[in-house]
């Protein structure tokens, strides 16, 4: 049985667009979202008058220019504080109340908590501000604090809550039993590169955070090892990535195969923009293929970490043994009318051109298994079964002793018995030199 997975994830502006516009602030949030952002992320804290502030520091000097601590201050006061751009400190509810008529945007919001779970009522005060904008099918929750998110998971149990950590020690079955994801470092997935499928296998969504050196290398990684969402500083960069995997389908092979192209293939980082490496494919190379994904059409194979090769010329039942035979010969058009060619070793893929009568053609790949077997010409693939194997005339070659070997089960039978052309008159061929060689090659004298 196979198992067909959707693939994609969401893209989440880290603090806005930070990259472009200063953060946590209104501008920073259109701009993530006209990027492509699925969801912007934006940190709370509590004011001394019990109001939720957007901020990710509760010391404000880095983004207003002087050191006012949030929970000191009355949130009036507050909102009197300019940032870089001209806008004002805001409250969650502020943030609700703009975005309340626009339904596609959506917040992934931090509760930011002291070491003794303190704001001890930052809970009750989200709770009651998501419920007065509807925003419950709009918003996550993520936060360090499990004792946080433990208490949202009463207060709104069908919100997500995600648990943000920096060491696997943090993450154990208590935590798991009240939140839906885990968010975790870069650093600490690559590392670790079997986490993202054991917490997958836990039931739990996962999500990747990095700081601000989200390099290509970074992305293909992480798009190739399912993650559930990443929380980016750029989320142009998300976008685009995440458009290349989104609709693309995946599934588990684990098996192994070989290469059977003439022309070595260049292995690719990934399989959704084709970031290519140095390494390639040879003819019978062997590979363990982990598991197959479909893009744009496309079917690739994954061979290694971070190693994609298109499917059409690695065969998962073919052997050697049973295609060197024919390797070396050219295939011919047994027929007086031209032979249709596909795009792609499937007759769902397209007309791709026409193999001609009386006409030599080099076999530059194969696919498929032995009685289902695809031929790659120059103009395109061609079922074995319409032409005729040409070349096995002489019993001293490599050919002729490899084909006499093999098991009849394992055999092509559409080998041409003589050196000339079906459509061409046989020179100076009687009717019972034929026929001797025709029994020759029945009785396997030849």
């Amino acid at each position: 049985m196979i198992f067909i997975f959707e693939s994609g994830f969401l893209v989440i502006g880290h603090r806005g667009n930070p990259s472009k516009y200063p953060e946590e602030t209104i501008q920073s949030d259109n701009s993530a979202f006209a990027d492509g952002a699925d969801y912007v992320e934006l940190d709370l804290h509590v004011s001394k008058d019990n109001v939720l502030v957007v901020s990710h520091d509760r010391d404000l000097s880095r983004v207003v220019g002087s050191s006012v601590i949030v929970s000191q201050n009355n949130f009036s006061y507050l909102n009197t504080l300019k940032q870089a751009n001209g806008e004002s400190i805001i409250s969650l509810d502020q943030l609700f109340d703009y975005y309340k008529d626009k339904p596609n945007t959506k917040f992934l919001l931090e509760t930011k908590k002291t070491k003794h779970n303190s704001p001890k009522n930052m809970e009750e005060l989200l709770a009651a501000s998501i419920k007065k904008y509807h925003m419950q099918d709009r918003v996550m929750i993520h936060s360090f604090s499990a004792p946080s998110l433990k208490t949202m998971s009463q207060l709104l149990p069908d919100v997500p809550r995600i648990f943000i950590v920096g060491s696997l020690q943090r993450i154990n079955f208590e935590v798991l039993s009240y939140v839906n994801g885990i968010n975790i470092s870069s650093d600490l997935v690559t590392q670790n590169p079997k986490l993202i499928s054991q917490l997958h296998a836990l039931h739990q969504k996962v999500f990747v955070w990095a700081e601000m050196n989200e390099s290509p290398k970074l992305w293909n990684w992480l798009i190739n090892n399912d993650v559930d969402g990443v929380v980016t500083n750029f989320p142009a960069r998300g976008y685009k990535y995440k458009l290349a995997k989104t609709g693309t389908k995946k599934y588990v092979v684990n098996k192994d195969g070989i290469y059977f192209g003439r022309v070595p293939t260049t292995i690719s980082e990934n399989p959704y923009l084709k970031v290519t490496t140095s390494k390639e494919l040879n003819f019978l190379d062997p590979v363990h293929v982990s598991s197959a994904v479909i893009a744009s059409g496309q079917t690739f194979y994954q061979i290694g970490d971070k190693e994609f090769v298109p499917a059409d010329l690695v065969s998962l039942d073919l052997q050697p043994e049973w295609i060197l035979p024919y390797w070396n010969l050219s295939i011919i058009n047994p027929t007086q009318n031209p032979i249709f060619t596909y795009n792609k070793p499937d007759k769902q893929s397209g007309k791709k051109n026409q193999l001609m009568p009386r006409k030599h053609y080099k076999i530059l790949g194969v696919s498929g298994g032995v009685k289902d077997l695809w031929l790659l010409t120059d103009d395109g693939w061609v079922k074995s079964s319409k032409v005729l194997y040409y070349g096995l005339f002489n019993k001293n070659t490599f050919a002729y002793k490899n084909y006499r070997k093999l098991d009849p089960a394992f055999r092509q039978t559409n080998v041409a018995l003589f050196p000339y052309l079906p459509v061409e008159k046989v020179p100076n061929k009687s009717f019972w030199s034929t026929y001797s060689d025709v029994n020759a090659v029945i009785f396997n004298q030849r």
